[in-house]
């Protein structure tokens, strides 16, 4: 199995954090898994003896702004390699590593630190007193820009901007170590993230088949539990039995939950991968031809800044151009405009000319980025068509009153009502039409609902020419004050249902609602 990258990173949010950080990498306090007989070193600031709490206090005093109350004050990073890279004879041989592998390894890590982090990297300590070597780095997340500390803006964000950030980080940091033969994990593994601290208590953890596999662990005639206890645990070949068994089973746990997951991980990246060159094709096709390509096809020549040739001095500036030619002065943009300006062609013969040079995709391109230039034109300088209401024909009202009122049931004081405030009149066909409006605060007439009411079983339904559907309704208010908010909505199918409701509510209850109601209505 080829040995992989190890990268994790902490949050430290607080400057005791920092400081309790400091004290377990510079082992200012005990450390039972850690051999006091080998020495540590540090790789980043070597020069500055002082405690780093009180060097991240001092990076932080010199930016714009002062961190929020919640903000990330330093992130501490784990870098590391699986065993099989330091000793590649026996994994298994806890505390035991290649000196020239070692130092290849922390060479590249602490030059890719420094590459990447420059002085915002303000301490890495290389540590060679466990079982396998690894650096605790402390990285202070200044946002160049803002002038504040952002770990989000460095390895977070909302959205799965972190995942794909720290993604990102695990690929350049397998990238320093590929010369090594290290590797990165299975790319888009589900693999459930291990902190630093799971890793330490795997390490410490207390494993009862050391005591089996070792002779001298085991009990002496006459010896009491508690007195066995407590010699096992202070003799050095059980510390050095338990460490190595704790590290080997921490590393087959976490090979074997690989193993479970590369095959679905593999899958899920593959599904991925489609998507996202099927997403990238569609936005390919939604982008324009680059016009620096079109007028390199057109023959034109780039020299001082201007292309030029065929009497053209043309300036690109994304997908805009200008030709500054004394007889032209004018400008466009859109890889067709382009050919159609050069070669002084129309659309069709444009379209063509891109098709025979770029394919049918490019001249598709070009063509989707033409229409989208020539709608945005039509919007904005296209005037609007005013909404224009049927011509009401007062000598046909009485009829259409009479439906209303004798047909449909509905009071005629109402009606008149209605027809009073201009919301429903008759046509020329004798139509009621009942008018549609927005739900401003002063409705404006969007369009209007008709309603055939001559002659017997009259079944015609329809909407005005230019009605906006979408926007207009036939609404009314009763109840409260004029001046009340709506307390309450009903939605009828027509503008029939809507009066008809509206009035069978008024009978029931013998007045109008105590509460301002709006009842509407939309034909579908």
């Amino acid at each position: 199995m080829s040995p992989l990258t190890i990268l994790r990173i902490e949050k430290l949010k607080t400057f005791g954090n920092v400081a309790g950080s400091d004290d377990h990498v510079t082992r200012n306090r005990e450390t039972p898994n850690a051999d006091p007989s080998k020495e540590n070193v540090r790789l980043i600031g070597g020069e500055d003896s002082r405690a780093l709490e009180e060097i991240v206090k001092e990076k932080i005093s010199t930016l714009k702004h002062r961190p929020r109350h919640d903000a990330v004050l330093c992130t501490e990073m784990f870098l590391s390699a699986s065993p099989e890279y330091f000793r590649p004879g026996d994994p298994s041989l806890s505390g035991q590593w290649s000196d020239e592998r070692m130092q290849q390894w922390a060479s590249a890590s602490r030059d890719w630190l420094a590459q990447n982090y420059g002085s915002k990297c303000v301490r890495a300590e290389l540590h060679l007193d466990e079982s396998t070597p690894h650096i605790h780095a402390y990285i202070v997340p200044v946002n160049e820009k803002t002038g504040r500390v952002s770990h989000d803006a460095m390895f977070g964000g909302r959205g799965g901007q972190g995942r794909i950030k720290l993604s990102k980080l695990q690929d350049s940091y397998a990238a320093a170590l590929a010369p090594l033969g290290i590797e990165r994990g299975v790319k888009g593994s589900k693999a459930t993230h291990t902190k630093v601290k799971e890793y330490y208590q795997a390490v410490n953890s207390e494993p009862l088949t050391a005591v089996i596999t070792n002779n001298q662990l085991a009990p002496t005639p006459f010896e009491s539990a508690s007195s066995y206890v407590a010699r096992i645990q202070s003799d050095e070949h059980f510390q050095a039995i338990n460490h190595q068994l704790a590290d080997r089973a921490f590393m087959l746990e976490r090979l074997e939950r690989a193993e479970q997951r590369a095959r679905a991980s593999e899958k899920e990246r593959q599904r991925l991968e489609e998507i996202v060159r099927t997403l990238e094709l569609k936005t390919q096709q939604l982008r324009d031809l680059e016009l620096l390509d079109v007028a390199w096809e057109l023959g034109l020549d780039y020299e001082r800044e201007r292309w030029r040739g065929h009497g053209h001095i043309i300036n690109i500036d994304g997908p805009k151009f200008y030709d500054f030619a004394p007889d032209q002065q004018k400008g466009s943009g859109g890889a067709i405009d382009l050919v159609m300006h050069v070669n002084n062609c129309n659309v069709r013969q444009a379209v063509v000319w891109l098709h025979e040079r770029f394919g049918e995709a490019g001249a598709e391109r070009a063509a989707i980025a033409k229409a989208q230039k020539v709608t945005a034109e039509i919007i904005q300088l296209e005037p609007r068509d005013k909404f224009t209401l049927p011509v009401e024909e007062k000598s046909k009202w009485q009829g259409v009153s009479n439906y209303l009122t004798q047909k449909r049931g509905i009071p005629s004081n109402f009606v008149e009502l209605l027809h009073k405030r201009g919301l429903v009149y008759a046509d020329d066909q004798q139509n009621a039409v009942f008018v549609m409006r927005n739900l401003s605060e002063e409705p404006q007439a969007l369009g209007a609902f008709l309603r055939g009411t001559r002659g017997e079983n009259n079944t015609f339904l329809g909407y005005e020419k230019g009605t906006k559907r979408r926007e207009g309704w036939f609404h009314f208010r009763l109840g409260g004050q004029p001046t009340d908010p709506v307390e309450k909505v009903v939605l009828l199918k027509s503008p029939i249902d809507a009066v008809s409701f509206a009035m069978l509510e008024y009978q029931l209850r013998g007045d109008v609602p105590p509460n301002r109601t709006l009842y509407m209505a939309e034909w579908h």
